[in-house]
């Protein structure tokens, strides 16, 4: 069946993968907000939503970009016929590079998936038992994913970023800019919030945590 294009002659974007890769990711958040309230009913309001969010990044780190890692060693996502490759190879029409095991791209997400996604489940056991380490580790963990970001677009960057799709508003503002940004956006505000409440702890040192 032929699929529509919403852009007159270029080729049309929302396939039926495209459809179901974006479903995927709003049925992560949605388990994330669930796991959140069952999880985080005695925290505050914001605490929560940072709960949600530390839930979604858990979520992403292992149950995609775990197998993009599995695949990656065993072969390519590109020859690989599972559905989470299908997932993968849509994203890949915005940056290429996940296509074919590009080794800084794979050390990355080794590193994420192993590291980032374990921060991120200690982070939830820290911040619903109200534990002394929990900005500690909110900021290992902020710190890690900017870092990864950068890694992940730095490289490219440099060399003109050949790797990259920014001919349509779907590669570029969605799965490039959107997918990605909020990995810079939401670390960049806990690490806001872990500042204002050191620094809120250092000057009212009676209010420490327990």
């Amino acid at each position: 069946m032929t699929e529509f294009s919403f852009l007159g002659e270029e080729p049309a974007l929302f396939t039926k993968v495209t459809v179901y890769s974006l479903l995927a990711c709003v049925a992560q958040f949605a388990v994330g907000f669930v796991f959140a309230q069952k999880w985080g009913n005695k925290c505050s309001a914001v605490d929560r939503w940072v709960l949600v969010w530390l839930f979604y990044d858990a979520i992403v780190h292992f149950t995609l970009e775990g197998p993009f890692v599995y695949m990656s060693l065993v072969g390519n996502v590109a020859t690989s016929d599972s559905l989470l490759a299908e997932l993968w190879k849509e994203y890949g029409k915005a940056d290429e590079r996940w296509l074919y095991s590009d080794p800084t791209i794979v050390s990355l997400e080794l590193l994420t998936v192993v590291l980032d996604g374990s921060l991120a489940l200690l982070l939830v056991y820290a911040i619903v038992k109200d534990k002394h380490y929990r900005h500690f580790v909110q900021i290992t963990l902020c710190v890690c994913e900017l870092y990864g970001g950068w890694m992940t677009f730095c490289p490219d960057w440099l060399i003109g970023s050949p790797n990259l799709n920014t001919g349509n508003w779907l590669y570029l503002w969605v799965y490039l800019v959107f997918f990605n940004g909020i990995w810079v956006v939401v670390p960049g505000l806990l690490l806001w919030q872990s500042w204002r409440d050191l620094k809120r702890i250092h000057q009212y040192p009676e209010k420490k945590d327990r």
